[in-house]
Protein backbone atom coordinates (compact mmCIF):
# COMPACT_ATOMS: atom_id res chain seq x y z
CA UNK A 1 0.00 0.00 0.00
CA UNK A 2 1.01 3.31 -0.71
CA UNK A 3 2.03 5.58 2.15
CA UNK A 4 -1.11 8.19 2.87
CA UNK A 5 -0.11 11.93 2.95
CA UNK A 6 -2.31 12.41 6.23
CA UNK A 7 0.54 10.16 7.72
CA UNK A 8 2.90 11.88 6.07
CA UNK A 9 1.86 15.32 6.58
CA UNK A 10 1.49 13.81 10.86
CA UNK A 11 5.17 12.58 10.67
CA UNK A 12 6.75 16.48 9.54
CA UNK A 13 4.68 17.60 11.90
CA UNK A 14 6.51 15.40 14.75
CA UNK A 15 9.58 16.60 13.31
CA UNK A 16 9.23 19.90 13.45
CA UNK A 17 7.40 20.20 17.25
CA UNK A 18 10.26 18.20 18.05
CA UNK A 19 13.38 20.18 16.61
CA UNK A 20 11.12 23.35 18.31
CA UNK A 21 10.89 21.20 21.22
CA UNK A 22 14.81 20.16 21.21
CA UNK A 23 16.27 24.06 20.64
CA UNK A 24 13.81 25.43 23.64
CA UNK A 25 15.31 23.06 25.90
CA UNK A 26 18.52 22.91 25.63
CA UNK A 27 18.55 27.03 24.98
CA UNK A 28 17.11 27.22 28.51
CA UNK A 29 19.07 24.73 29.97
CA UNK A 30 22.54 26.56 29.26
CA UNK A 31 21.05 30.55 29.21
CA UNK A 32 19.51 29.70 32.58
CA UNK A 33 22.71 27.68 34.14
CA UNK A 34 24.94 30.68 33.09
CA UNK A 35 22.92 33.41 34.42
CA UNK A 36 21.51 31.65 37.96
CA UNK A 37 24.94 30.09 38.77
CA UNK A 38 27.73 32.38 36.72
CA UNK A 39 26.44 35.51 36.78
CA UNK A 40 25.30 35.19 40.33
CA UNK A 41 29.10 34.51 41.52
CA UNK A 42 30.00 37.70 39.34
CA UNK A 43 27.46 39.93 40.84
CA UNK A 44 27.35 38.68 44.42
CA UNK A 45 30.74 37.02 44.59
CA UNK A 46 28.62 34.25 46.28
CA UNK A 47 29.81 30.81 45.40
CA UNK A 48 27.08 28.24 44.57
CA UNK A 49 28.25 25.20 45.00
CA UNK A 50 25.80 23.09 43.63
CA UNK A 51 27.14 23.80 39.70
CA UNK A 52 29.51 21.30 39.95
CA UNK A 53 27.29 18.59 40.32
CA UNK A 54 25.48 20.01 36.84
CA UNK A 55 28.94 19.37 34.75
CA UNK A 56 27.88 15.42 34.36
CA UNK A 57 24.71 16.68 32.84
CA UNK A 58 26.02 19.09 30.46
CA UNK A 59 28.64 16.25 29.30
CA UNK A 60 25.70 13.96 28.67
CA UNK A 61 23.45 16.56 27.31
CA UNK A 62 25.67 17.81 24.52
CA UNK A 63 26.57 13.94 24.01
CA UNK A 64 23.10 13.47 23.40
CA UNK A 65 22.51 15.98 20.99
CA UNK A 66 24.52 14.76 18.17
CA UNK A 67 22.23 11.54 18.51
CA UNK A 68 19.07 12.97 18.51
CA UNK A 69 19.86 14.89 15.33
CA UNK A 70 20.73 11.30 13.98
CA UNK A 71 17.54 10.02 14.82
CA UNK A 72 15.07 12.69 13.52
CA UNK A 73 17.09 12.81 10.04
CA UNK A 74 16.41 8.46 10.29
CA UNK A 75 13.02 8.61 10.74
CA UNK A 76 12.76 8.08 14.30
CA UNK A 77 11.62 11.16 15.65
CA UNK A 78 8.95 9.91 18.09
CA UNK A 79 12.35 8.24 19.98
CA UNK A 80 13.68 11.85 20.29
CA UNK A 81 11.32 13.39 23.30
CA UNK A 82 11.66 10.12 25.26
CA UNK A 83 15.24 9.41 25.12
CA UNK A 84 15.59 13.34 25.92
CA UNK A 85 13.46 13.41 28.94
CA UNK A 86 14.65 9.58 30.83
CA UNK A 87 18.04 10.74 29.85
CA UNK A 88 18.04 13.96 31.87
CA UNK A 89 16.24 12.39 34.34
CA UNK A 90 18.28 9.84 35.01
CA UNK A 91 21.49 11.46 35.11
CA UNK A 92 20.09 14.41 37.17
CA UNK A 93 18.95 12.14 39.50
CA UNK A 94 22.44 10.15 39.56
CA UNK A 95 24.70 13.27 40.11
CA UNK A 96 22.51 14.66 42.74
CA UNK A 97 22.90 12.07 45.50
CA UNK A 98 26.29 11.54 44.41
CA UNK A 99 26.90 14.94 44.71
CA UNK A 100 24.72 15.66 48.13
CA UNK A 101 25.57 12.48 50.00
CA UNK A 102 29.33 13.75 49.47
CA UNK A 103 29.24 17.30 50.49
CA UNK A 104 27.49 19.63 53.51
CA UNK A 105 26.10 21.80 50.82
CA UNK A 106 22.29 22.31 51.38
CA UNK A 107 19.90 20.86 48.96
CA UNK A 108 18.85 22.90 46.15
CA UNK A 109 18.18 21.10 42.43
CA UNK A 110 15.71 22.01 39.45
CA UNK A 111 16.11 23.73 36.71
CA UNK A 112 13.84 26.06 34.83
CA UNK A 113 14.07 23.27 31.67
CA UNK A 114 12.11 21.18 33.61
CA UNK A 115 9.30 23.36 34.22
CA UNK A 116 9.97 24.21 29.97
CA UNK A 117 9.45 20.05 29.67
CA UNK A 118 6.25 19.49 31.63
CA UNK A 119 4.35 22.38 30.13
CA UNK A 120 5.62 21.91 26.68
CA UNK A 121 4.68 18.42 26.71
CA UNK A 122 1.05 18.80 25.45
CA UNK A 123 2.53 20.34 21.96
CA UNK A 124 2.97 16.27 21.28
CA UNK A 125 -0.65 15.57 21.91
CA UNK A 126 0.68 11.86 23.18
CA UNK A 127 -0.77 11.41 26.44
CA UNK A 128 1.59 8.85 27.24
CA UNK A 129 4.54 10.89 27.13
CA UNK A 130 2.88 13.87 29.40
CA UNK A 131 1.83 11.17 31.62
CA UNK A 132 5.88 10.04 31.69
CA UNK A 133 6.92 13.55 31.88
CA UNK A 134 4.55 14.11 35.05
CA UNK A 135 5.32 10.71 37.00
CA UNK A 136 9.30 11.01 35.92
CA UNK A 137 9.83 14.58 37.18
CA UNK A 138 7.86 13.59 40.21
CA UNK A 139 9.59 10.23 41.11
CA UNK A 140 12.83 12.18 40.63
CA UNK A 141 12.33 14.57 43.68
CA UNK A 142 10.77 11.31 45.87
CA UNK A 143 13.83 9.21 44.90
CA UNK A 144 16.38 12.30 45.68
CA UNK A 145 14.14 13.75 48.84
CA UNK A 146 14.21 10.06 50.30
CA UNK A 147 17.66 8.94 49.72
CA UNK A 148 18.87 12.16 50.67
CA UNK A 149 16.48 12.34 53.71
CA UNK A 150 15.68 16.07 52.60
CA UNK A 151 12.38 17.26 53.30
CA UNK A 152 13.01 20.31 51.09
CA UNK A 153 12.25 18.65 47.72
CA UNK A 154 8.67 18.22 48.96
CA UNK A 155 8.65 22.03 47.59
CA UNK A 156 10.26 21.62 44.10
CA UNK A 157 7.93 18.47 44.20
CA UNK A 158 4.57 20.48 45.02
CA UNK A 159 5.41 22.76 42.43
CA UNK A 160 5.46 20.12 39.82
CA UNK A 161 1.88 19.04 40.57
CA UNK A 162 0.53 22.62 40.05
CA UNK A 163 2.66 22.64 36.61
CA UNK A 164 1.31 19.15 35.75
CA UNK A 165 -2.03 20.12 36.16
CA UNK A 166 -2.03 23.37 34.31
CA UNK A 167 -0.28 20.99 31.20
CA UNK A 168 -2.98 18.55 31.88
CA UNK A 169 -5.80 20.97 30.94
CA UNK A 170 -3.27 22.24 27.73
CA UNK A 171 -3.22 18.95 26.75
CA UNK A 172 -6.65 17.55 27.24
CA UNK A 173 -7.77 21.02 24.95
CA UNK A 174 -5.91 20.32 22.59
CA UNK A 175 -6.90 16.64 22.04
CA UNK A 176 -10.73 17.90 22.03
CA UNK A 177 -9.45 20.19 19.05
CA UNK A 178 -7.97 17.20 17.29
CA UNK A 179 -10.72 15.05 17.72
CA UNK A 180 -12.92 17.94 16.34
CA UNK A 181 -11.32 17.88 13.87
CA UNK A 182 -10.88 14.46 13.04
CA UNK A 183 -14.34 13.76 13.29
CA UNK A 184 -15.70 16.64 10.76
CA UNK A 185 -12.57 15.22 7.90
CA UNK A 186 -14.21 12.00 8.39
CA UNK A 187 -17.94 12.66 8.23
CA UNK A 188 -16.80 14.87 4.75
CA UNK A 189 -14.85 11.80 3.78
CA UNK A 190 -17.78 9.31 4.43
CA UNK A 191 -20.37 11.35 2.79
CA UNK A 192 -18.25 12.22 -0.51
CA UNK A 193 -17.43 8.42 -0.52
CA UNK A 194 -21.50 7.95 -0.11
CA UNK A 195 -22.42 10.19 -2.73
CA UNK A 196 -19.79 8.82 -5.63
CA UNK A 197 -21.39 5.26 -4.82
CA UNK A 198 -24.67 6.55 -5.08
CA UNK A 199 -24.00 8.29 -8.58
CA UNK A 200 -22.72 5.06 -9.69
CA UNK A 201 -25.35 2.93 -8.62
CA UNK A 202 -27.80 5.54 -11.12
CA UNK A 203 -25.65 4.24 -13.75
CA UNK A 204 -25.72 0.39 -12.81
CA UNK A 205 -29.07 -0.51 -10.87
CA UNK A 206 -28.22 -3.74 -11.01
CA UNK A 207 -25.16 -3.18 -8.57
CA UNK A 208 -27.13 -1.31 -5.97
CA UNK A 209 -25.85 -1.74 -2.21
CA UNK A 210 -22.86 -3.82 -3.99
CA UNK A 211 -19.96 -1.31 -2.96
CA UNK A 212 -21.87 -1.49 1.00
CA UNK A 213 -22.11 -4.95 1.02
CA UNK A 214 -18.55 -5.82 -0.21
CA UNK A 215 -17.14 -3.17 2.48
CA UNK A 216 -19.04 -4.64 4.98
CA UNK A 217 -17.92 -8.28 4.49
CA UNK A 218 -14.23 -7.37 4.11
CA UNK A 219 -14.38 -4.81 7.02
CA UNK A 220 -16.09 -7.64 9.75
CA UNK A 221 -13.13 -10.22 7.79
CA UNK A 222 -10.50 -8.03 8.28
CA UNK A 223 -11.20 -7.03 11.94
CA UNK A 224 -11.49 -11.06 12.51
CA UNK A 225 -7.61 -11.44 11.69
CA UNK A 226 -7.00 -8.69 14.72
CA UNK A 227 -3.93 -7.61 12.24
CA UNK A 228 -5.46 -4.00 11.91
CA UNK A 229 -6.16 -0.79 13.92
CA UNK A 230 -9.93 0.83 14.45
CA UNK A 231 -8.34 3.83 12.02
CA UNK A 232 -6.79 1.47 9.62
CA UNK A 233 -10.20 -0.02 8.99
CA UNK A 234 -12.23 2.95 8.66
CA UNK A 235 -9.92 4.01 5.85
CA UNK A 236 -9.96 0.28 4.70
CA UNK A 237 -13.69 0.68 4.33
CA UNK A 238 -13.94 3.54 2.56
CA UNK A 239 -11.89 2.48 -0.05
CA UNK A 240 -13.88 -0.62 -0.36
CA UNK A 241 -16.76 1.64 -1.16
CA UNK A 242 -15.04 2.93 -3.95
CA UNK A 243 -13.62 -0.55 -5.21
CA UNK A 244 -15.52 -0.38 -8.38
CA UNK A 245 -16.00 3.61 -8.65
CA UNK A 246 -14.07 2.95 -11.84
CA UNK A 247 -17.04 1.79 -13.57
CA UNK A 248 -18.00 4.92 -14.22
CA UNK A 249 -15.39 5.09 -17.17
CA UNK A 250 -17.35 1.91 -18.56
CA UNK A 251 -20.06 2.47 -21.21
CA UNK A 252 -24.22 1.46 -20.04
CA UNK A 253 -24.62 -0.44 -22.76
CA UNK A 254 -21.65 -2.94 -21.93
CA UNK A 255 -22.24 -2.22 -17.71
CA UNK A 256 -25.79 -3.38 -18.05
CA UNK A 257 -25.62 -5.66 -20.81
CA UNK A 258 -27.89 -8.86 -20.57
CA UNK A 259 -26.31 -11.67 -22.54
CA UNK A 260 -22.80 -12.75 -22.14
CA UNK A 261 -19.89 -10.02 -22.86
CA UNK A 262 -17.81 -10.46 -25.94
CA UNK A 263 -13.85 -10.50 -25.91
CA UNK A 264 -13.86 -6.89 -26.32
CA UNK A 265 -16.37 -5.60 -24.03
CA UNK A 266 -14.66 -7.69 -21.58
CA UNK A 267 -11.16 -5.89 -21.83
CA UNK A 268 -12.96 -2.55 -20.78
CA UNK A 269 -14.70 -3.79 -17.90
CA UNK A 270 -11.46 -5.00 -17.46
CA UNK A 271 -9.94 -1.49 -16.94
CA UNK A 272 -12.48 -0.22 -13.99
CA UNK A 273 -9.71 -1.19 -11.43
CA UNK A 274 -6.83 1.04 -13.38
CA UNK A 275 -9.80 4.14 -13.98
CA UNK A 276 -10.67 3.54 -10.12
CA UNK A 277 -7.32 4.30 -8.82
CA UNK A 278 -6.47 7.15 -10.88
CA UNK A 279 -9.67 8.63 -9.68
CA UNK A 280 -8.72 8.69 -6.43
CA UNK A 281 -4.61 8.41 -6.46
CA UNK A 282 -4.71 11.79 -4.79
CA UNK A 283 -7.72 11.47 -2.08
CA UNK A 284 -6.48 12.00 1.09
CA UNK A 285 -6.85 8.85 3.71
CA UNK A 286 -8.32 6.66 0.48
CA UNK A 287 -4.71 6.70 -1.45
CA UNK A 288 -3.31 4.73 1.25
CA UNK A 289 -5.43 1.87 0.25
CA UNK A 290 -5.01 2.41 -3.30
CA UNK A 291 -4.21 -1.28 -3.95
CA UNK A 292 -7.43 -1.90 -2.77
CA UNK A 293 -9.46 -0.41 -5.64
CA UNK A 294 -6.45 -1.19 -8.34
CA UNK A 295 -5.72 -5.01 -7.29
CA UNK A 296 -9.36 -6.26 -6.24
CA UNK A 297 -9.60 -8.53 -9.14
CA UNK A 298 -5.94 -9.96 -8.90
CA UNK A 299 -6.21 -13.95 -8.39
CA UNK A 300 -4.09 -16.01 -5.93
CA UNK A 301 -2.61 -17.82 -8.90
CA UNK A 302 -1.78 -14.69 -11.10
CA UNK A 303 -4.52 -14.94 -13.46
CA UNK A 304 -6.39 -11.91 -12.81
CA UNK A 305 -6.07 -8.50 -13.55
CA UNK A 306 -5.06 -5.57 -14.16
CA UNK A 307 -1.23 -6.50 -13.32
CA UNK A 308 -1.70 -10.20 -12.95
CA UNK A 309 -0.18 -10.18 -9.61
CA UNK A 310 0.35 -13.54 -7.64
CA UNK A 311 0.27 -14.75 -3.64
CA UNK A 312 1.67 -12.25 -1.48
CA UNK A 313 2.66 -9.45 -4.40
CA UNK A 314 -1.39 -8.42 -3.70
CA UNK A 315 -1.01 -6.99 -0.52
CA UNK A 316 -3.10 -8.46 2.24
CA UNK A 317 -6.00 -6.25 2.54
CA UNK A 318 -6.65 -6.78 -1.25
CA UNK A 319 -6.94 -10.15 -0.81
CA UNK A 320 -9.40 -9.81 1.86
CA UNK A 321 -11.57 -7.62 -0.69
CA UNK A 322 -11.16 -9.75 -3.17
CA UNK A 323 -13.35 -12.94 -1.64
CA UNK A 324 -15.81 -10.08 -0.36
CA UNK A 325 -16.30 -8.67 -4.00
CA UNK A 326 -16.88 -12.60 -5.57
CA UNK A 327 -18.86 -13.49 -2.60
CA UNK A 328 -21.36 -10.29 -2.74
CA UNK A 329 -21.15 -10.48 -6.51
CA UNK A 330 -22.68 -14.48 -6.59
CA UNK A 331 -25.21 -13.40 -3.90
CA UNK A 332 -27.18 -10.77 -5.47
CA UNK A 333 -29.11 -10.33 -8.78
CA UNK A 334 -27.55 -9.00 -11.95
CA UNK A 335 -28.70 -8.08 -15.08
CA UNK A 336 -27.57 -11.68 -16.46
CA UNK A 337 -28.32 -13.91 -14.04
CA UNK A 338 -30.00 -14.32 -10.58
CA UNK A 339 -28.71 -14.18 -7.33
CA UNK A 340 -27.14 -17.73 -6.17
CA UNK A 341 -28.02 -19.25 -2.69
CA UNK A 342 -25.43 -17.99 -0.16
CA UNK A 343 -24.82 -21.80 0.63
CA UNK A 344 -23.40 -22.29 -3.16
CA UNK A 345 -21.08 -19.35 -2.81
CA UNK A 346 -19.70 -20.48 0.56
CA UNK A 347 -18.68 -23.47 -1.55
CA UNK A 348 -17.30 -21.71 -4.63
CA UNK A 349 -14.95 -19.49 -2.02
CA UNK A 350 -14.36 -22.49 -0.32
CA UNK A 351 -13.06 -24.12 -3.98
CA UNK A 352 -11.29 -21.72 -5.00
CA UNK A 353 -9.00 -21.35 -1.83
CA UNK A 354 -5.39 -21.67 -3.23
CA UNK A 355 -6.31 -20.67 -6.94
CA UNK A 356 -8.50 -17.50 -7.39
CA UNK A 357 -8.34 -17.00 -3.36
CA UNK A 358 -5.35 -16.73 -0.61
CA UNK A 359 -5.68 -20.53 1.40
CA UNK A 360 -5.32 -18.11 4.57
CA UNK A 361 -7.80 -15.89 3.88
CA UNK A 362 -10.41 -18.50 2.93
CA UNK A 363 -9.88 -20.47 6.26
CA UNK A 364 -10.97 -16.62 8.13
CA UNK A 365 -13.70 -16.76 5.80
CA UNK A 366 -14.84 -19.70 6.81
CA UNK A 367 -14.63 -19.07 10.81
CA UNK A 368 -16.27 -15.52 9.82
CA UNK A 369 -19.14 -17.08 7.81
CA UNK A 370 -21.61 -17.05 9.90
CA UNK A 371 -21.27 -13.26 10.46
CA UNK A 372 -21.66 -12.73 6.91
CA UNK A 373 -24.59 -14.29 7.01
CA UNK A 374 -26.26 -12.22 9.85
CA UNK A 375 -25.16 -9.22 7.95
CA UNK A 376 -26.26 -10.67 4.49
CA UNK A 377 -29.66 -11.01 6.37
CA UNK A 378 -29.95 -7.87 7.91
CA UNK A 379 -28.70 -5.78 5.42
CA UNK A 380 -31.81 -7.18 3.05
CA UNK A 381 -34.26 -6.61 6.19
CA UNK A 382 -33.06 -3.24 6.47
CA UNK A 383 -32.91 -2.12 2.88
CA UNK A 384 -29.21 -1.03 3.07
CA UNK A 385 -29.33 0.81 6.59
CA UNK A 386 -26.72 -1.23 7.97
CA UNK A 387 -24.43 -0.61 11.02
CA UNK A 388 -20.99 0.68 10.33
CA UNK A 389 -19.70 -0.93 13.52
CA UNK A 390 -18.21 -4.38 12.70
Amino acid sequence: MRYSEKYANLANEEKRTTIWFLWLFYAIFFLYDFFYYYLTVYFTDSLYNGERSSIPVYIVLLILLPITLYLIRTGKTKKVKYLLFIVFTTVNIITEIIYYSNTDAVYRSGNISEIVIILFSPIFVNIFFFYLVSVGTLVKYLIVGLFLWEPVAILPAIITIILVIVASIILYRFIAYVKAIETSYDNQLEGIVKGVIATLELKDPYTKGHSERVAGYARLLANSTKRFKAEELKLYYYACLLHDIGKVHIPDHILTKKGRLTEEEFEIIKEHPTVGAKAVQNVEGIAEYIDVIEHHHERWDGNGYPDRLKGEQISLLTRITSVADAFDAMTSSRSYRAALPLEVAYQRIVDGSGTQFDPVIVKQFVEVYPKWVEFHNKYNRNRGEINENP
